[in-house]
């Protein structure tokens, strides 16, 4: 349990610095509770953003309920196991889901000339972008699978017309905070010493 409370507050730190000062970020995730209504709670990045902190409890829950269950089946790392599963799903979907929120571009944009972008977009656009797939594990799955989610992610972007730019940088710093994510984590998912 008290990992899940220190990954709980990492991922805080994670917004609260990513976003600017505590101030700030209060006032961006109470707006959803200011102005009521569907669209402000699940179409804005400040809803969103809600939602996800509200779920982290739900996510401590699923954590323990799956850890419990799997230490009862005898499983050797039923609490790694578990934390890792709800963990990847917790650490990805409300970045895709923000991804696939509209944008302020007037339509659809396409830029596939790499690092171009890269020099124009604020540290936060940075930041989110090295998060989207940062919870998988397993280095060369992760940048396999990282690119190819992001391709799909960024094709998305385009053909559902959200006035987003669907960028080559988006896909090379969506992998590359993957791989980086992995490279980090590697002692907690890596099951023997020579796994790769």
């Amino acid at each position: 349990m008290r990992w899940i409370v220190l990954v709980g507050l990492a991922i805080l730190g994670v917004a609260i610095a990513a976003f600017g000062p505590v101030g700030a970020v209060l006032r961006i995730l109470s707006m959803p509770v200011r102005r009521p209504g569907w669209y402000v709670w699940f179409g804005t990045f400040n809803g969103v953003a809600l939602i996800t902190v509200a779920a982290l409890p739900l996510a401590a829950l699923a954590v323990w309920v799956l850890a419990r269950r799997r230490s009862a089946a005898g499983v050797a790392s039923a609490w790694r196991m578990s934390l890792a599963e709800v963990g990847i799903v917790y650490g990805t979907v409300p970045w895709v889901w923000m991804i696939l929120l509209p944008g302020d571009e007037a339509g659809a944009v396409v830029s596939l000339v790499p690092l171009r972008d890269l020099l124009t977009m604020d540290t936060g656009q940075v930041v989110g972008n090295l998060l989207v797939f940062a919870a998988l594990a397993s280095v060369p799955r992760v940048l396999a699978l990282g690119a190819g989610c992001s391709v799909l992610v960024e094709t998305a972007q385009y053909v559902l017309r959200l006035d987003r730019v669907s960028s080559v940088d988006d896909v090379l710093l969506n992998t590359a905070g993957a791989g980086l994510a992995a490279l980090a984590s590697r002692r907690w998912w890596r099951a023997s010493p020579g796994t790769s």
